[in-house]
């Protein structure tokens, strides 16, 4: 059975740092894509980044750009969401999600194409 664990959300303020962590387990991690995702209050979820089977490719929603880092340690079936120079309209739900991506550099950004989903963890950045 395919588990996806987030951690690491929290309460911070304007311009402050957060590390959010999935911990997977169940099947073959390795060989999955992987990707991050928020949803606010009233709003649909959107994508924020990805990261490819192998970790050599990632891709990033323009609002991130620049300031939010996805990395995989494929060792430990973990992937994280470095957040830095939080902004109050970063706060939301984060999810994790997984899916067997078809190709080894793919960094998917629909929410259709992933097949495992975190509970989620709640960032609230404050101003």
């Amino acid at each position: 059975q395919v588990q996806l664990v987030e951690s690491g959300g929290g309460l911070v303020q304007l311009g402050g740092s957060l590390r959010l962590s999935c911990a997977a387990s169940g099947r073959t991690f390795s060989s999955w894509a992987m990707g991050w995702f928020r949803q606010a209050p009233g709003k649909e979820r959107q994508f924020v980044a990805a990261i490819s089977w192998t970790g050599g490719y990632t891709d990033y929603a323009d609002s991130v750009k620049g300031r939010f880092t996805i990395a995989r340690d494929r060792a430990k079936n973990m992937v994280y969401l470095q957040m830095n120079s939080l902004k109050p309209e970063d706060t939301a739900v984060y999810y994790c999600a997984g899916t067997s991506p078809g190709s080894w550099y793919r960094t998917p950004k629909k929410e259709s194409e992933y097949a495992y989903w975190g509970q989620g963890t709640q960032v609230t950045v404050s101003s």
